[in-house]
């Protein structure tokens, strides 16, 4: 008995320590751990901090904050991931396609003050990490399965150039006041024409730029890290911030400290608002990004749980003067390649950025922001995508067009309003594909087995007396009548007078209560003809959700065929075979 009670006893234990390992995935991390490791994640955690500091910096200038935040939003989202994402060496911070969005609300928020500024961002932060981690523990991980490619394509590309055109201001040393992308071009472009731009800081900037792109197909070279160590030795060699070269200045020592983000006079509606479209992008983002490297690896990641690990480390970093982040797919494969194995890459990283802001604050003080602006301009150059819409216009042209239309929605109205009118447009495009789906009358073709497609097989014949209908979606609300209208037209355009009419309803994986009504107003229109309705193939669970509805009255058991061959076989008489 007591050995009966100690393995009971164990086998507790070991659920208990399961379940936190589920939502606490560090704890299986630290389990399964091989010293071995630990050589490669200190060199790859070492090898990150090369990205991390420049990139950290320019994000944070491109999302409208101080440049510090950026580094505060590299180092605690760092170690809030490692201890609540599942993903063994997904790398999260500050993300360039989240600047535009960021930086939308933070214009027209914060009113040019730096405080207020780091407040909204943080504000945007929070709200992105509470969306995440409730659908997370809600288990809405697949929400984002809702947008299709072309539609990620779009909206992506819409905010590539965003962020693109946000950055050339910058690059000349022109202050444009923000009006959406194309405003912002044509202020710009007046304003290089009036002979307001800087070309000292156009030449670091650009030089940059062209040094970042000629060193990306180096996987193992920092780009970045070089491109952005020559600028700033020649800021400084050449004392050009005196020729109105902008640099980046002194920023704060020390670590970030916790505080409560908040506005008494702000728009909470805007920030909330976009603190959800950062949640859609970031999580969009994460999760393609987190499967790639989990297939590489064969391992399978938890949806929902990188859900809530993205939300905890949003969370955390809004109450650290942080903004809010997403994974990188640029920094991600840094770690990658130089060895990490797991999240102790992440943690070495994060110590390393803040042993740079507790002893050396002042290496980053003559970083002129052209060269930062490279930094965000190389990293939306990376996120355009051209190649796949060329095949998607080849092979389905309606859906390049909505990817069109996402574009332009973000390039013309701006990142939030864009974002939230490409959700609509998924929203639209997932019920039109159930509100007019395709249907088909079934006949007999010669030499063929089964029932086929009339429009297919125009020589294929009908039954006489008989309707073999199939229905190729789920019967809801949006199409029960267009499924009534078509099945009675069906039937008066039959060769010979229709006397049943079978429903072939293996598609049909759904009913709700306005469909259910529409069947019993079909029932009835149908008798009044003299034409009775049966189904073939239908799945248990509509059966079950037909019984629900109170229809089992109108529609007896003999109503339902386990087949389109068995209810042929009804029709016609034929006995079916034994088993069958």
């Amino acid at each position: 008995m007591s050995s009966d009670r100690t393995a009971h006893a164990r086998e507790r234990g070991n659920g208990i320590a399961q379940g936190w390992s589920r939502h606490v995935p560090v704890l299986a991390m630290f389990r399964e751990y091989r010293a071995a490791w630990l050589k490669n994640d200190i060199v790859a955690g070492l090898v990150l901090t090369t990205m991390l500091v420049p990139v950290g910096v320019a994000y944070a200038e491109a999302s409208g904050v101080p440049g510090v935040c950026g580094l505060y939003a590299t180092i605690v989202p760092l170690l809030a991931y490692a201890i609540f994402g599942p993903s063994r060496i997904l790398v999260l911070g500050p993300d360039s396609a989240l600047a535009a969005p960021v930086l939308a609300v933070v214009v027209l928020s914060a009113s040019g003050d730096p405080s207020r500024a780091i407040a909204v961002a943080s504000l945007m932060a929070i709200v992105s990490g509470l969306v995440c981690i409730v659908f997370g523990l809600l288990k809405l991980g697949f929400v984002t399965e809702l947008l299709s490619k072309p539609i990620r394509y779009g909206y992506m590309n819409g905010i590539a150039l965003t962020v693109l055109i946000s950055q050339l201001p910058k690059l000349f040393a022109v202050p444009i006041e923000d009006h959406g992308p194309l405003r912002d071009m044509l202020d710009l472009t007046k304003a290089v024409a009036a002979g307001q731009a800087n070309w000292m800081s156009f030449a670091i900037g650009a030089g940059s730029l062209a040094l970042i792109l000629l060193l990306k197909r180096f996987d193992k070279v920092p780009g970045i890290l070089i491109a952005v160590v020559l600028a700033t030795l020649c800021v400084t060699a050449l004392d050009l911030d005196r020729f109105g070269v902008k640099v980046l200045g002194p920023i704060p020592q020390g670590l970030p400290a916790f505080s409560l983000p908040w506005l008494s006079d702000a728009d909470f509606v805007r920030i909330v608002l976009g603190g959800c479209a950062v949640a859609l992008i970031s999580f969009a983002d994460t999760s393609v990004l987190s499967r790639t490297f989990a297939a590489r690896a064969s391992r399978r990641v938890d949806p929902n749980q990188e859900m809530i690990g993205l939300g905890v480390a949003n969370l955390a970093t809004g109450f650290f003067q942080g903004f809010p982040i997403s994974s990188s797919s640029s920094r991600t494969p840094v770690a990658e390649a130089a060895g990490a194995k797991t999240q102790v890459t992440g943690i070495v990283g994060a110590l390393a950025v803040a042993a740079v802001l507790l002893a050396g604050p002042n290496l980053l003080r003559y970083l002129p922001t052209s060269a930062l602006a490279a930094v965000v301009i190389a990293a939306a150059i990376g996120l355009f995508e051209f190649r796949d819409l060329k095949r998607i216009y080849r092979i389905q042209q309606w859906e390049f067009w909505l990817s069109i239309c996402c574009f332009v929605g973000v390039a013309v109205f701006g990142a939030i309003p864009g974002i939230f009118i490409a959700v609509v447009i998924a929203v639209i495009e997932f019920l039109w594909d159930g509100w007019r789906p395709h249907y088909a009358v079934l006949g007999r073709v010669e030499g063929l087995r089964g029932y086929h497609d009339l429009k297919r097989y125009p020589h294929a014949a009908q039954i006489p007396g008989l309707l073999l209908f199939r229905w190729d979606a789920p019967l809801f609300f949006a199409n029960a009548e267009l499924f009534q209208r078509r099945v009675i037209e069906a039937a008066a355009q039959a060769p010979t007078p229709v006397k049943r009419v079978v429903v072939a309803a293996e598609p049909v994986t759904s009913v709700d209560v306005t469909s259910a009504d529409m069947l019993r107003d079909l029932h009835r229109a149908l008798k009044e003809r003299g034409i009775e309705l049966h189904f073939a193939e239908m799945k248990d669970p509509v059966r079950d959700k037909l019984r629900r509805f109170e229809l089992t009255s109108i529609f007896p058991d003999e109503c339902f065929h386990p087949t389109l061959g068995s209810a042929v076989d009804a029709w016609l008489g034929v006995e079916p075979e034994p088993g069958a």
